[in-house]
């Protein structure tokens, strides 16, 4: 059963424990503006809140664009930029979600629009999206996590050819590079997206949390002082108190699938 609920520059759709987000603006392939960043931002807080949200994707409209990034024509005709605290499409500065998020890319992602995918847990991408950070190109440069985040997730030699190029990527290089969890025909994105989310929602969501949490808590300190604290992170308690800390080993020991509760 799947719920729509429409915005006036993004749409939501929960289909059953996965919260499908739209970016929909097309007609600029999706670029983005202060009033959408407000709305993404109240929607991602919407999903991180709501228990019965497991998964959340993000796409965009239309065979063209993911996302284009910052509408700059918005901006030169006067348009004041800004977004909320969770930051650009109210994800790239959002760093308490313990759900994961995917991005299913479906065509140009680029500045902004590849910020918001590198700052989601998966990218899935059709064979016909592309990603840059071509800022320098018009004077500007990627603020919104992509000079950090890219670097951690390729290497720096990598990353530093695609930043100070501005240069676009294919969806093939893009997972030969790692940053493309996986390569699918083009218009199959979110269907391909929707299928991850499902593998993932067949595991405790508790374990989940736990799991993103640790990652990334633990890649901000040392391996050993890692370790040593996971125990004590919030969400690694949460799963250790849980219903579905109990419900999985007992599940697999009657040999039928567990009955996930999420507490």
């Amino acid at each position: 059963m799947s719920q729509q609920i429409s915005h006036q520059y993004v749409t939501v759709v929960r289909k059953g424990r996965v919260t499908v987000v739209t970016l929909n603006r097309p007609e600029v392939m999706n670029a983005l503006h202060t009033d959408a960043h407000n709305e993404l931002h109240d929607v991602f807080n919407a999903f991180a809140a709501d228990p019965e949200q497991w998964v959340a994707i993000i796409t965009g409209a239309g065979d063209r664009a993911f996302s284009a990034g910052n509408d700059l024509k918005w901006q030169a005709a006067g348009g004041k930029r800004g977004w909320n605290t969770s930051g650009f499409a109210g994800l790239t500065a959002r760093f308490d979600c313990d759900k994961p998020i995917i991005a299913a890319v479906n065509g140009v992602a680029m500045g902004g629009g590849f910020e918001t995918a590198l700052a989601c847990d998966l990218i899935i991408a059709a064979e016909n999206a592309t990603f840059a950070l071509p800022e320098p190109r018009v004077g500007l440069a990627a603020l919104a996590g992509g000079l950090h985040r890219l670097p951690r997730q390729i290497g720096l030699k990598h990353a530093m050819g695609m930043i100070l190029t501005g240069r676009h990527v294919s969806a093939r290089e893009g997972f030969e590079l790692g940053f493309v969890n996986e390569v699918v025909p083009k218009g199959e994105a979110l269907q391909a997206a929707e299928r991850w989310a499902a593998l993932i929602c067949q595991n405790s969501p508790m374990s989940i949390r736990a799991s993103k949490q640790t990652i990334t808590r633990g890649m901000k300190v040392s391996l050993e002082q890692a370790i040593a604290e996971q125990r004590e992170y919030p969400a690694v308690q949460a799963m250790v108190a849980s219903q579905d800390y109990i419900e999985g080993p007992k599940a697999f020991a009657e040999k039928r699938p567990p009955r996930w509760q999420g507490k």
